[in-house]
């Protein structure tokens, strides 16, 4: 990520991200992409950061169920709808989840809509309204080649009449730097980009809001009040994180260091004359280590057997202790990371743990829901500009399902003692449980005679 101040000298605006926030954002995505600060030959990492991501973003997006409709631009939208948002979003939302946020800005590409997700850390808000809703942004973009580092800047802005983007582009010989503007032309897929694009409706009236759609994780910055972006999923966690990755290192070294080894002592392994060294199989290297010991090599313990009890055990504990701090920081029930079997709750401890994760899965669906709706809103008027399908009006659904929080196997162990019982009919059971119509379940169902029977 560049420093904040290379887009308000290369653009001349100001940009809210405070340095703070910035050094957070450079964290997250660090520890996301495996490269923790603390990472090191002694330290080594359990990956935790790009876990606890994934696991978010599989919860939100694992029942999701959206579609467009309404009208032939409905279809239209539904169709590049699926194509180039649903399809990958599962992995935009595990970035987003990372960095406390992102956006998913749509563009025309050869006649046809693409939409470029955007993580946080290529991304800078300039302005804000009452509600802190973003309403200018500078994106950046970077490629290499050869020794040479490209960098793009895209500005979005809103004035009263206009809708204005700018296009800049930098090159340098140094990753860290912005370096010198150079013509967009230099990179082959940058070359059919305006220097400035101004966009207005085609009656004249002006743009309602910005042609890219947030998604912003909701969870409190305790950051930076003041900043309208959101906090990583795991930015409560992260000194809990790195203890975790120092206690894994340790069990590693316990393992390491408590290899089973030979100490021989000189005279009691067969040695070459020439070099006074002994030769053993590569496979023994490790097990076999000539050392001074008391034996003289024709009396005395001539072997010590190197061999000490793992303490694995409580190391283990330790780290399950750690796993579980982590998941109570980052709203994950108990069991995601740590070892379920573990773990020594009542059935109401356990319950409210699984009902704070679906809290905040809910919240999550909610803010996606509405970056979604904005996505699709921006993508309708890019088909009205361009002309790129046929007028009309659309609606948007969504069904994201409840998996978080019910237990499909006792769910279906109780539903079945009521039919075994008597007390519900078995097609309301096939139906629940394959989500089709009773009318439909009859058809599953065999004939009475071969099991069950219908009441």
């Amino acid at each position: 990520m560049l420093h904040i101040n290379d887009a308000k000298r290369a653009l001349g605006v100001d940009v809210a991200v405070s340095r703070e926030m910035q050094d957070a954002i450079d964290l997250w995505s660090d520890m996301f992409l495996d490269k923790a600060p603390w990472k090191d030959d002694n330290t080594q990492s359990l990956g935790l950061p790009a876990a606890i991501a994934g696991e978010f973003a599989r919860l939100v997006t694992i029942e999701l169920e959206s579609e467009v409709s309404g009208s032939a631009r409905g279809d239209w939208l539904n169709e590049e709808y699926r194509r180039v948002v649903l399809e990958g979003l599962r992995n935009d939302v595990e970035v987003a989840c990372a960095g406390g946020g992102g956006v998913f800005k749509p563009y025309v590409d050869g006649g046809k809509l693409a939409v470029e997700a955007v993580p946080a850390w290529r991304f800078y808000p300039t302005d804000t309204n009452g509600q802190k809703e973003i309403t200018g942004a500078v994106f950046v973009e970077r490629v290499r080649r050869g020794k040479v580092w490209y960098t793009r800047m895209e500005q979005h802005r809103q004035t009263d009449d206009a809708y204005i983007i700018r296009n800049l582009a930098f090159q340098s010989h140094t990753e860290s730097e912005l370096g010198t503007e150079c013509a967009l032309g230099e990179i082959e897929e940058w070359a059919d980009l305006e220097p400035e694009a101004t966009i207005r409706r085609k009656d004249g009236a002006p743009i309602e809001g910005m042609l890219f759609s947030y998604f912003r994780i909701p969870q409190a910055n305790n950051i930076d009040l003041s900043s309208p972006l959101g906090v990583s999923v795991y930015s409560r966690a992260a000194d809990l994180i790195k203890e975790a990755d120092a206690q894994y290192s340790r069990i590693l070294w316990e393992y390491e260091g408590s290899e089973l080894a030979v100490d021989a002592s000189y005279g009691a392994l067969k040695v070459p004359k020439e070099d006074d060294k002994a030769r053993l199989p590569r496979r023994k290297q490790r097990l076999f280590r000539q050392l001074m010991l008391s034996g003289s090599g024709t009396s005395g313990d001539l072997y010590q057997v190197f061999s000490p009890e793992i303490r694995d055990g409580s190391l283990f504990h330790g780290l399950d202790e750690l796993l579980k701090r982590i998941e109570f920081n980052c709203s994950l029930a108990y069991g995601t990371l740590s070892d379920p079997q573990s773990v020594d709750k009542t059935a109401t401890e356990i319950k409210t743990s699984r009902q704070r994760s679906y809290a905040a899965v809910c919240e999550m669906q909610a803010a996606l829901q509405k970056a979604l709706e904005h996505l699709v809103w921006v993508m309708d008027f890019y088909a009205s500009l361009y002309d790129l399908a046929p007028r009309g009006e659309y609606e948007m659904t969504f069904t994201w399902g409840d998996g978080v929080l019910q237990d499909t196997d006792k769910d279906f162990a109780t539903r079945k003692s009521l039919v075994d019982a008597g007390y519900l009919k078995p097609e309301k059971l096939i139906a629940w449980y394959f989500g089709v119509s009773e009318e439909e379940a009859r058809e599953y169902m065999p004939p009475p005679s071969e099991g069950l029977t219908l009441s």
